[in-house]
């Protein structure tokens, strides 16, 4: 999971919640053209906030991906978020 700023604001339950986490899940590739990922924004109480799927496709897909950072930073540039680092649990 990864954090983010600012934070979005969402709508829940009549109030305004903020997300702070940005978690990705890939949870298909067929590893020649096509990817599709599970996404999830959190409150800093680790409320789950929003999920949703984005899928990757050429050209996108055949960018040599070499970490999990890059699909990060790929999901959070579709999703218009700023990834500040990495979530650690306090």
């Amino acid at each position: 999971m990864k954090t983010i700023n600012p934070p979005q604001r969402i709508w829940l339950n009549g109030k305004e919640i903020f997300a702070t986490i940005f978690k990705l899940q890939c949870d298909f590739d067929n590893l020649i053209n096509k990817a599709i990922f599970n996404y999830s924004l959190y409150s800093d109480e680790l409320i789950l906030l929003v999920q949703g799927t984005i899928n990757m496709n050429v050209p996108d897909y055949l960018t040599d991906w070499q970490t999990n950072d890059a699909a990060y930073n790929w999901a959070a540039l579709q999703l218009g978020l700023t990834i500040t680092g990495e979530y650690t649990q306090v």
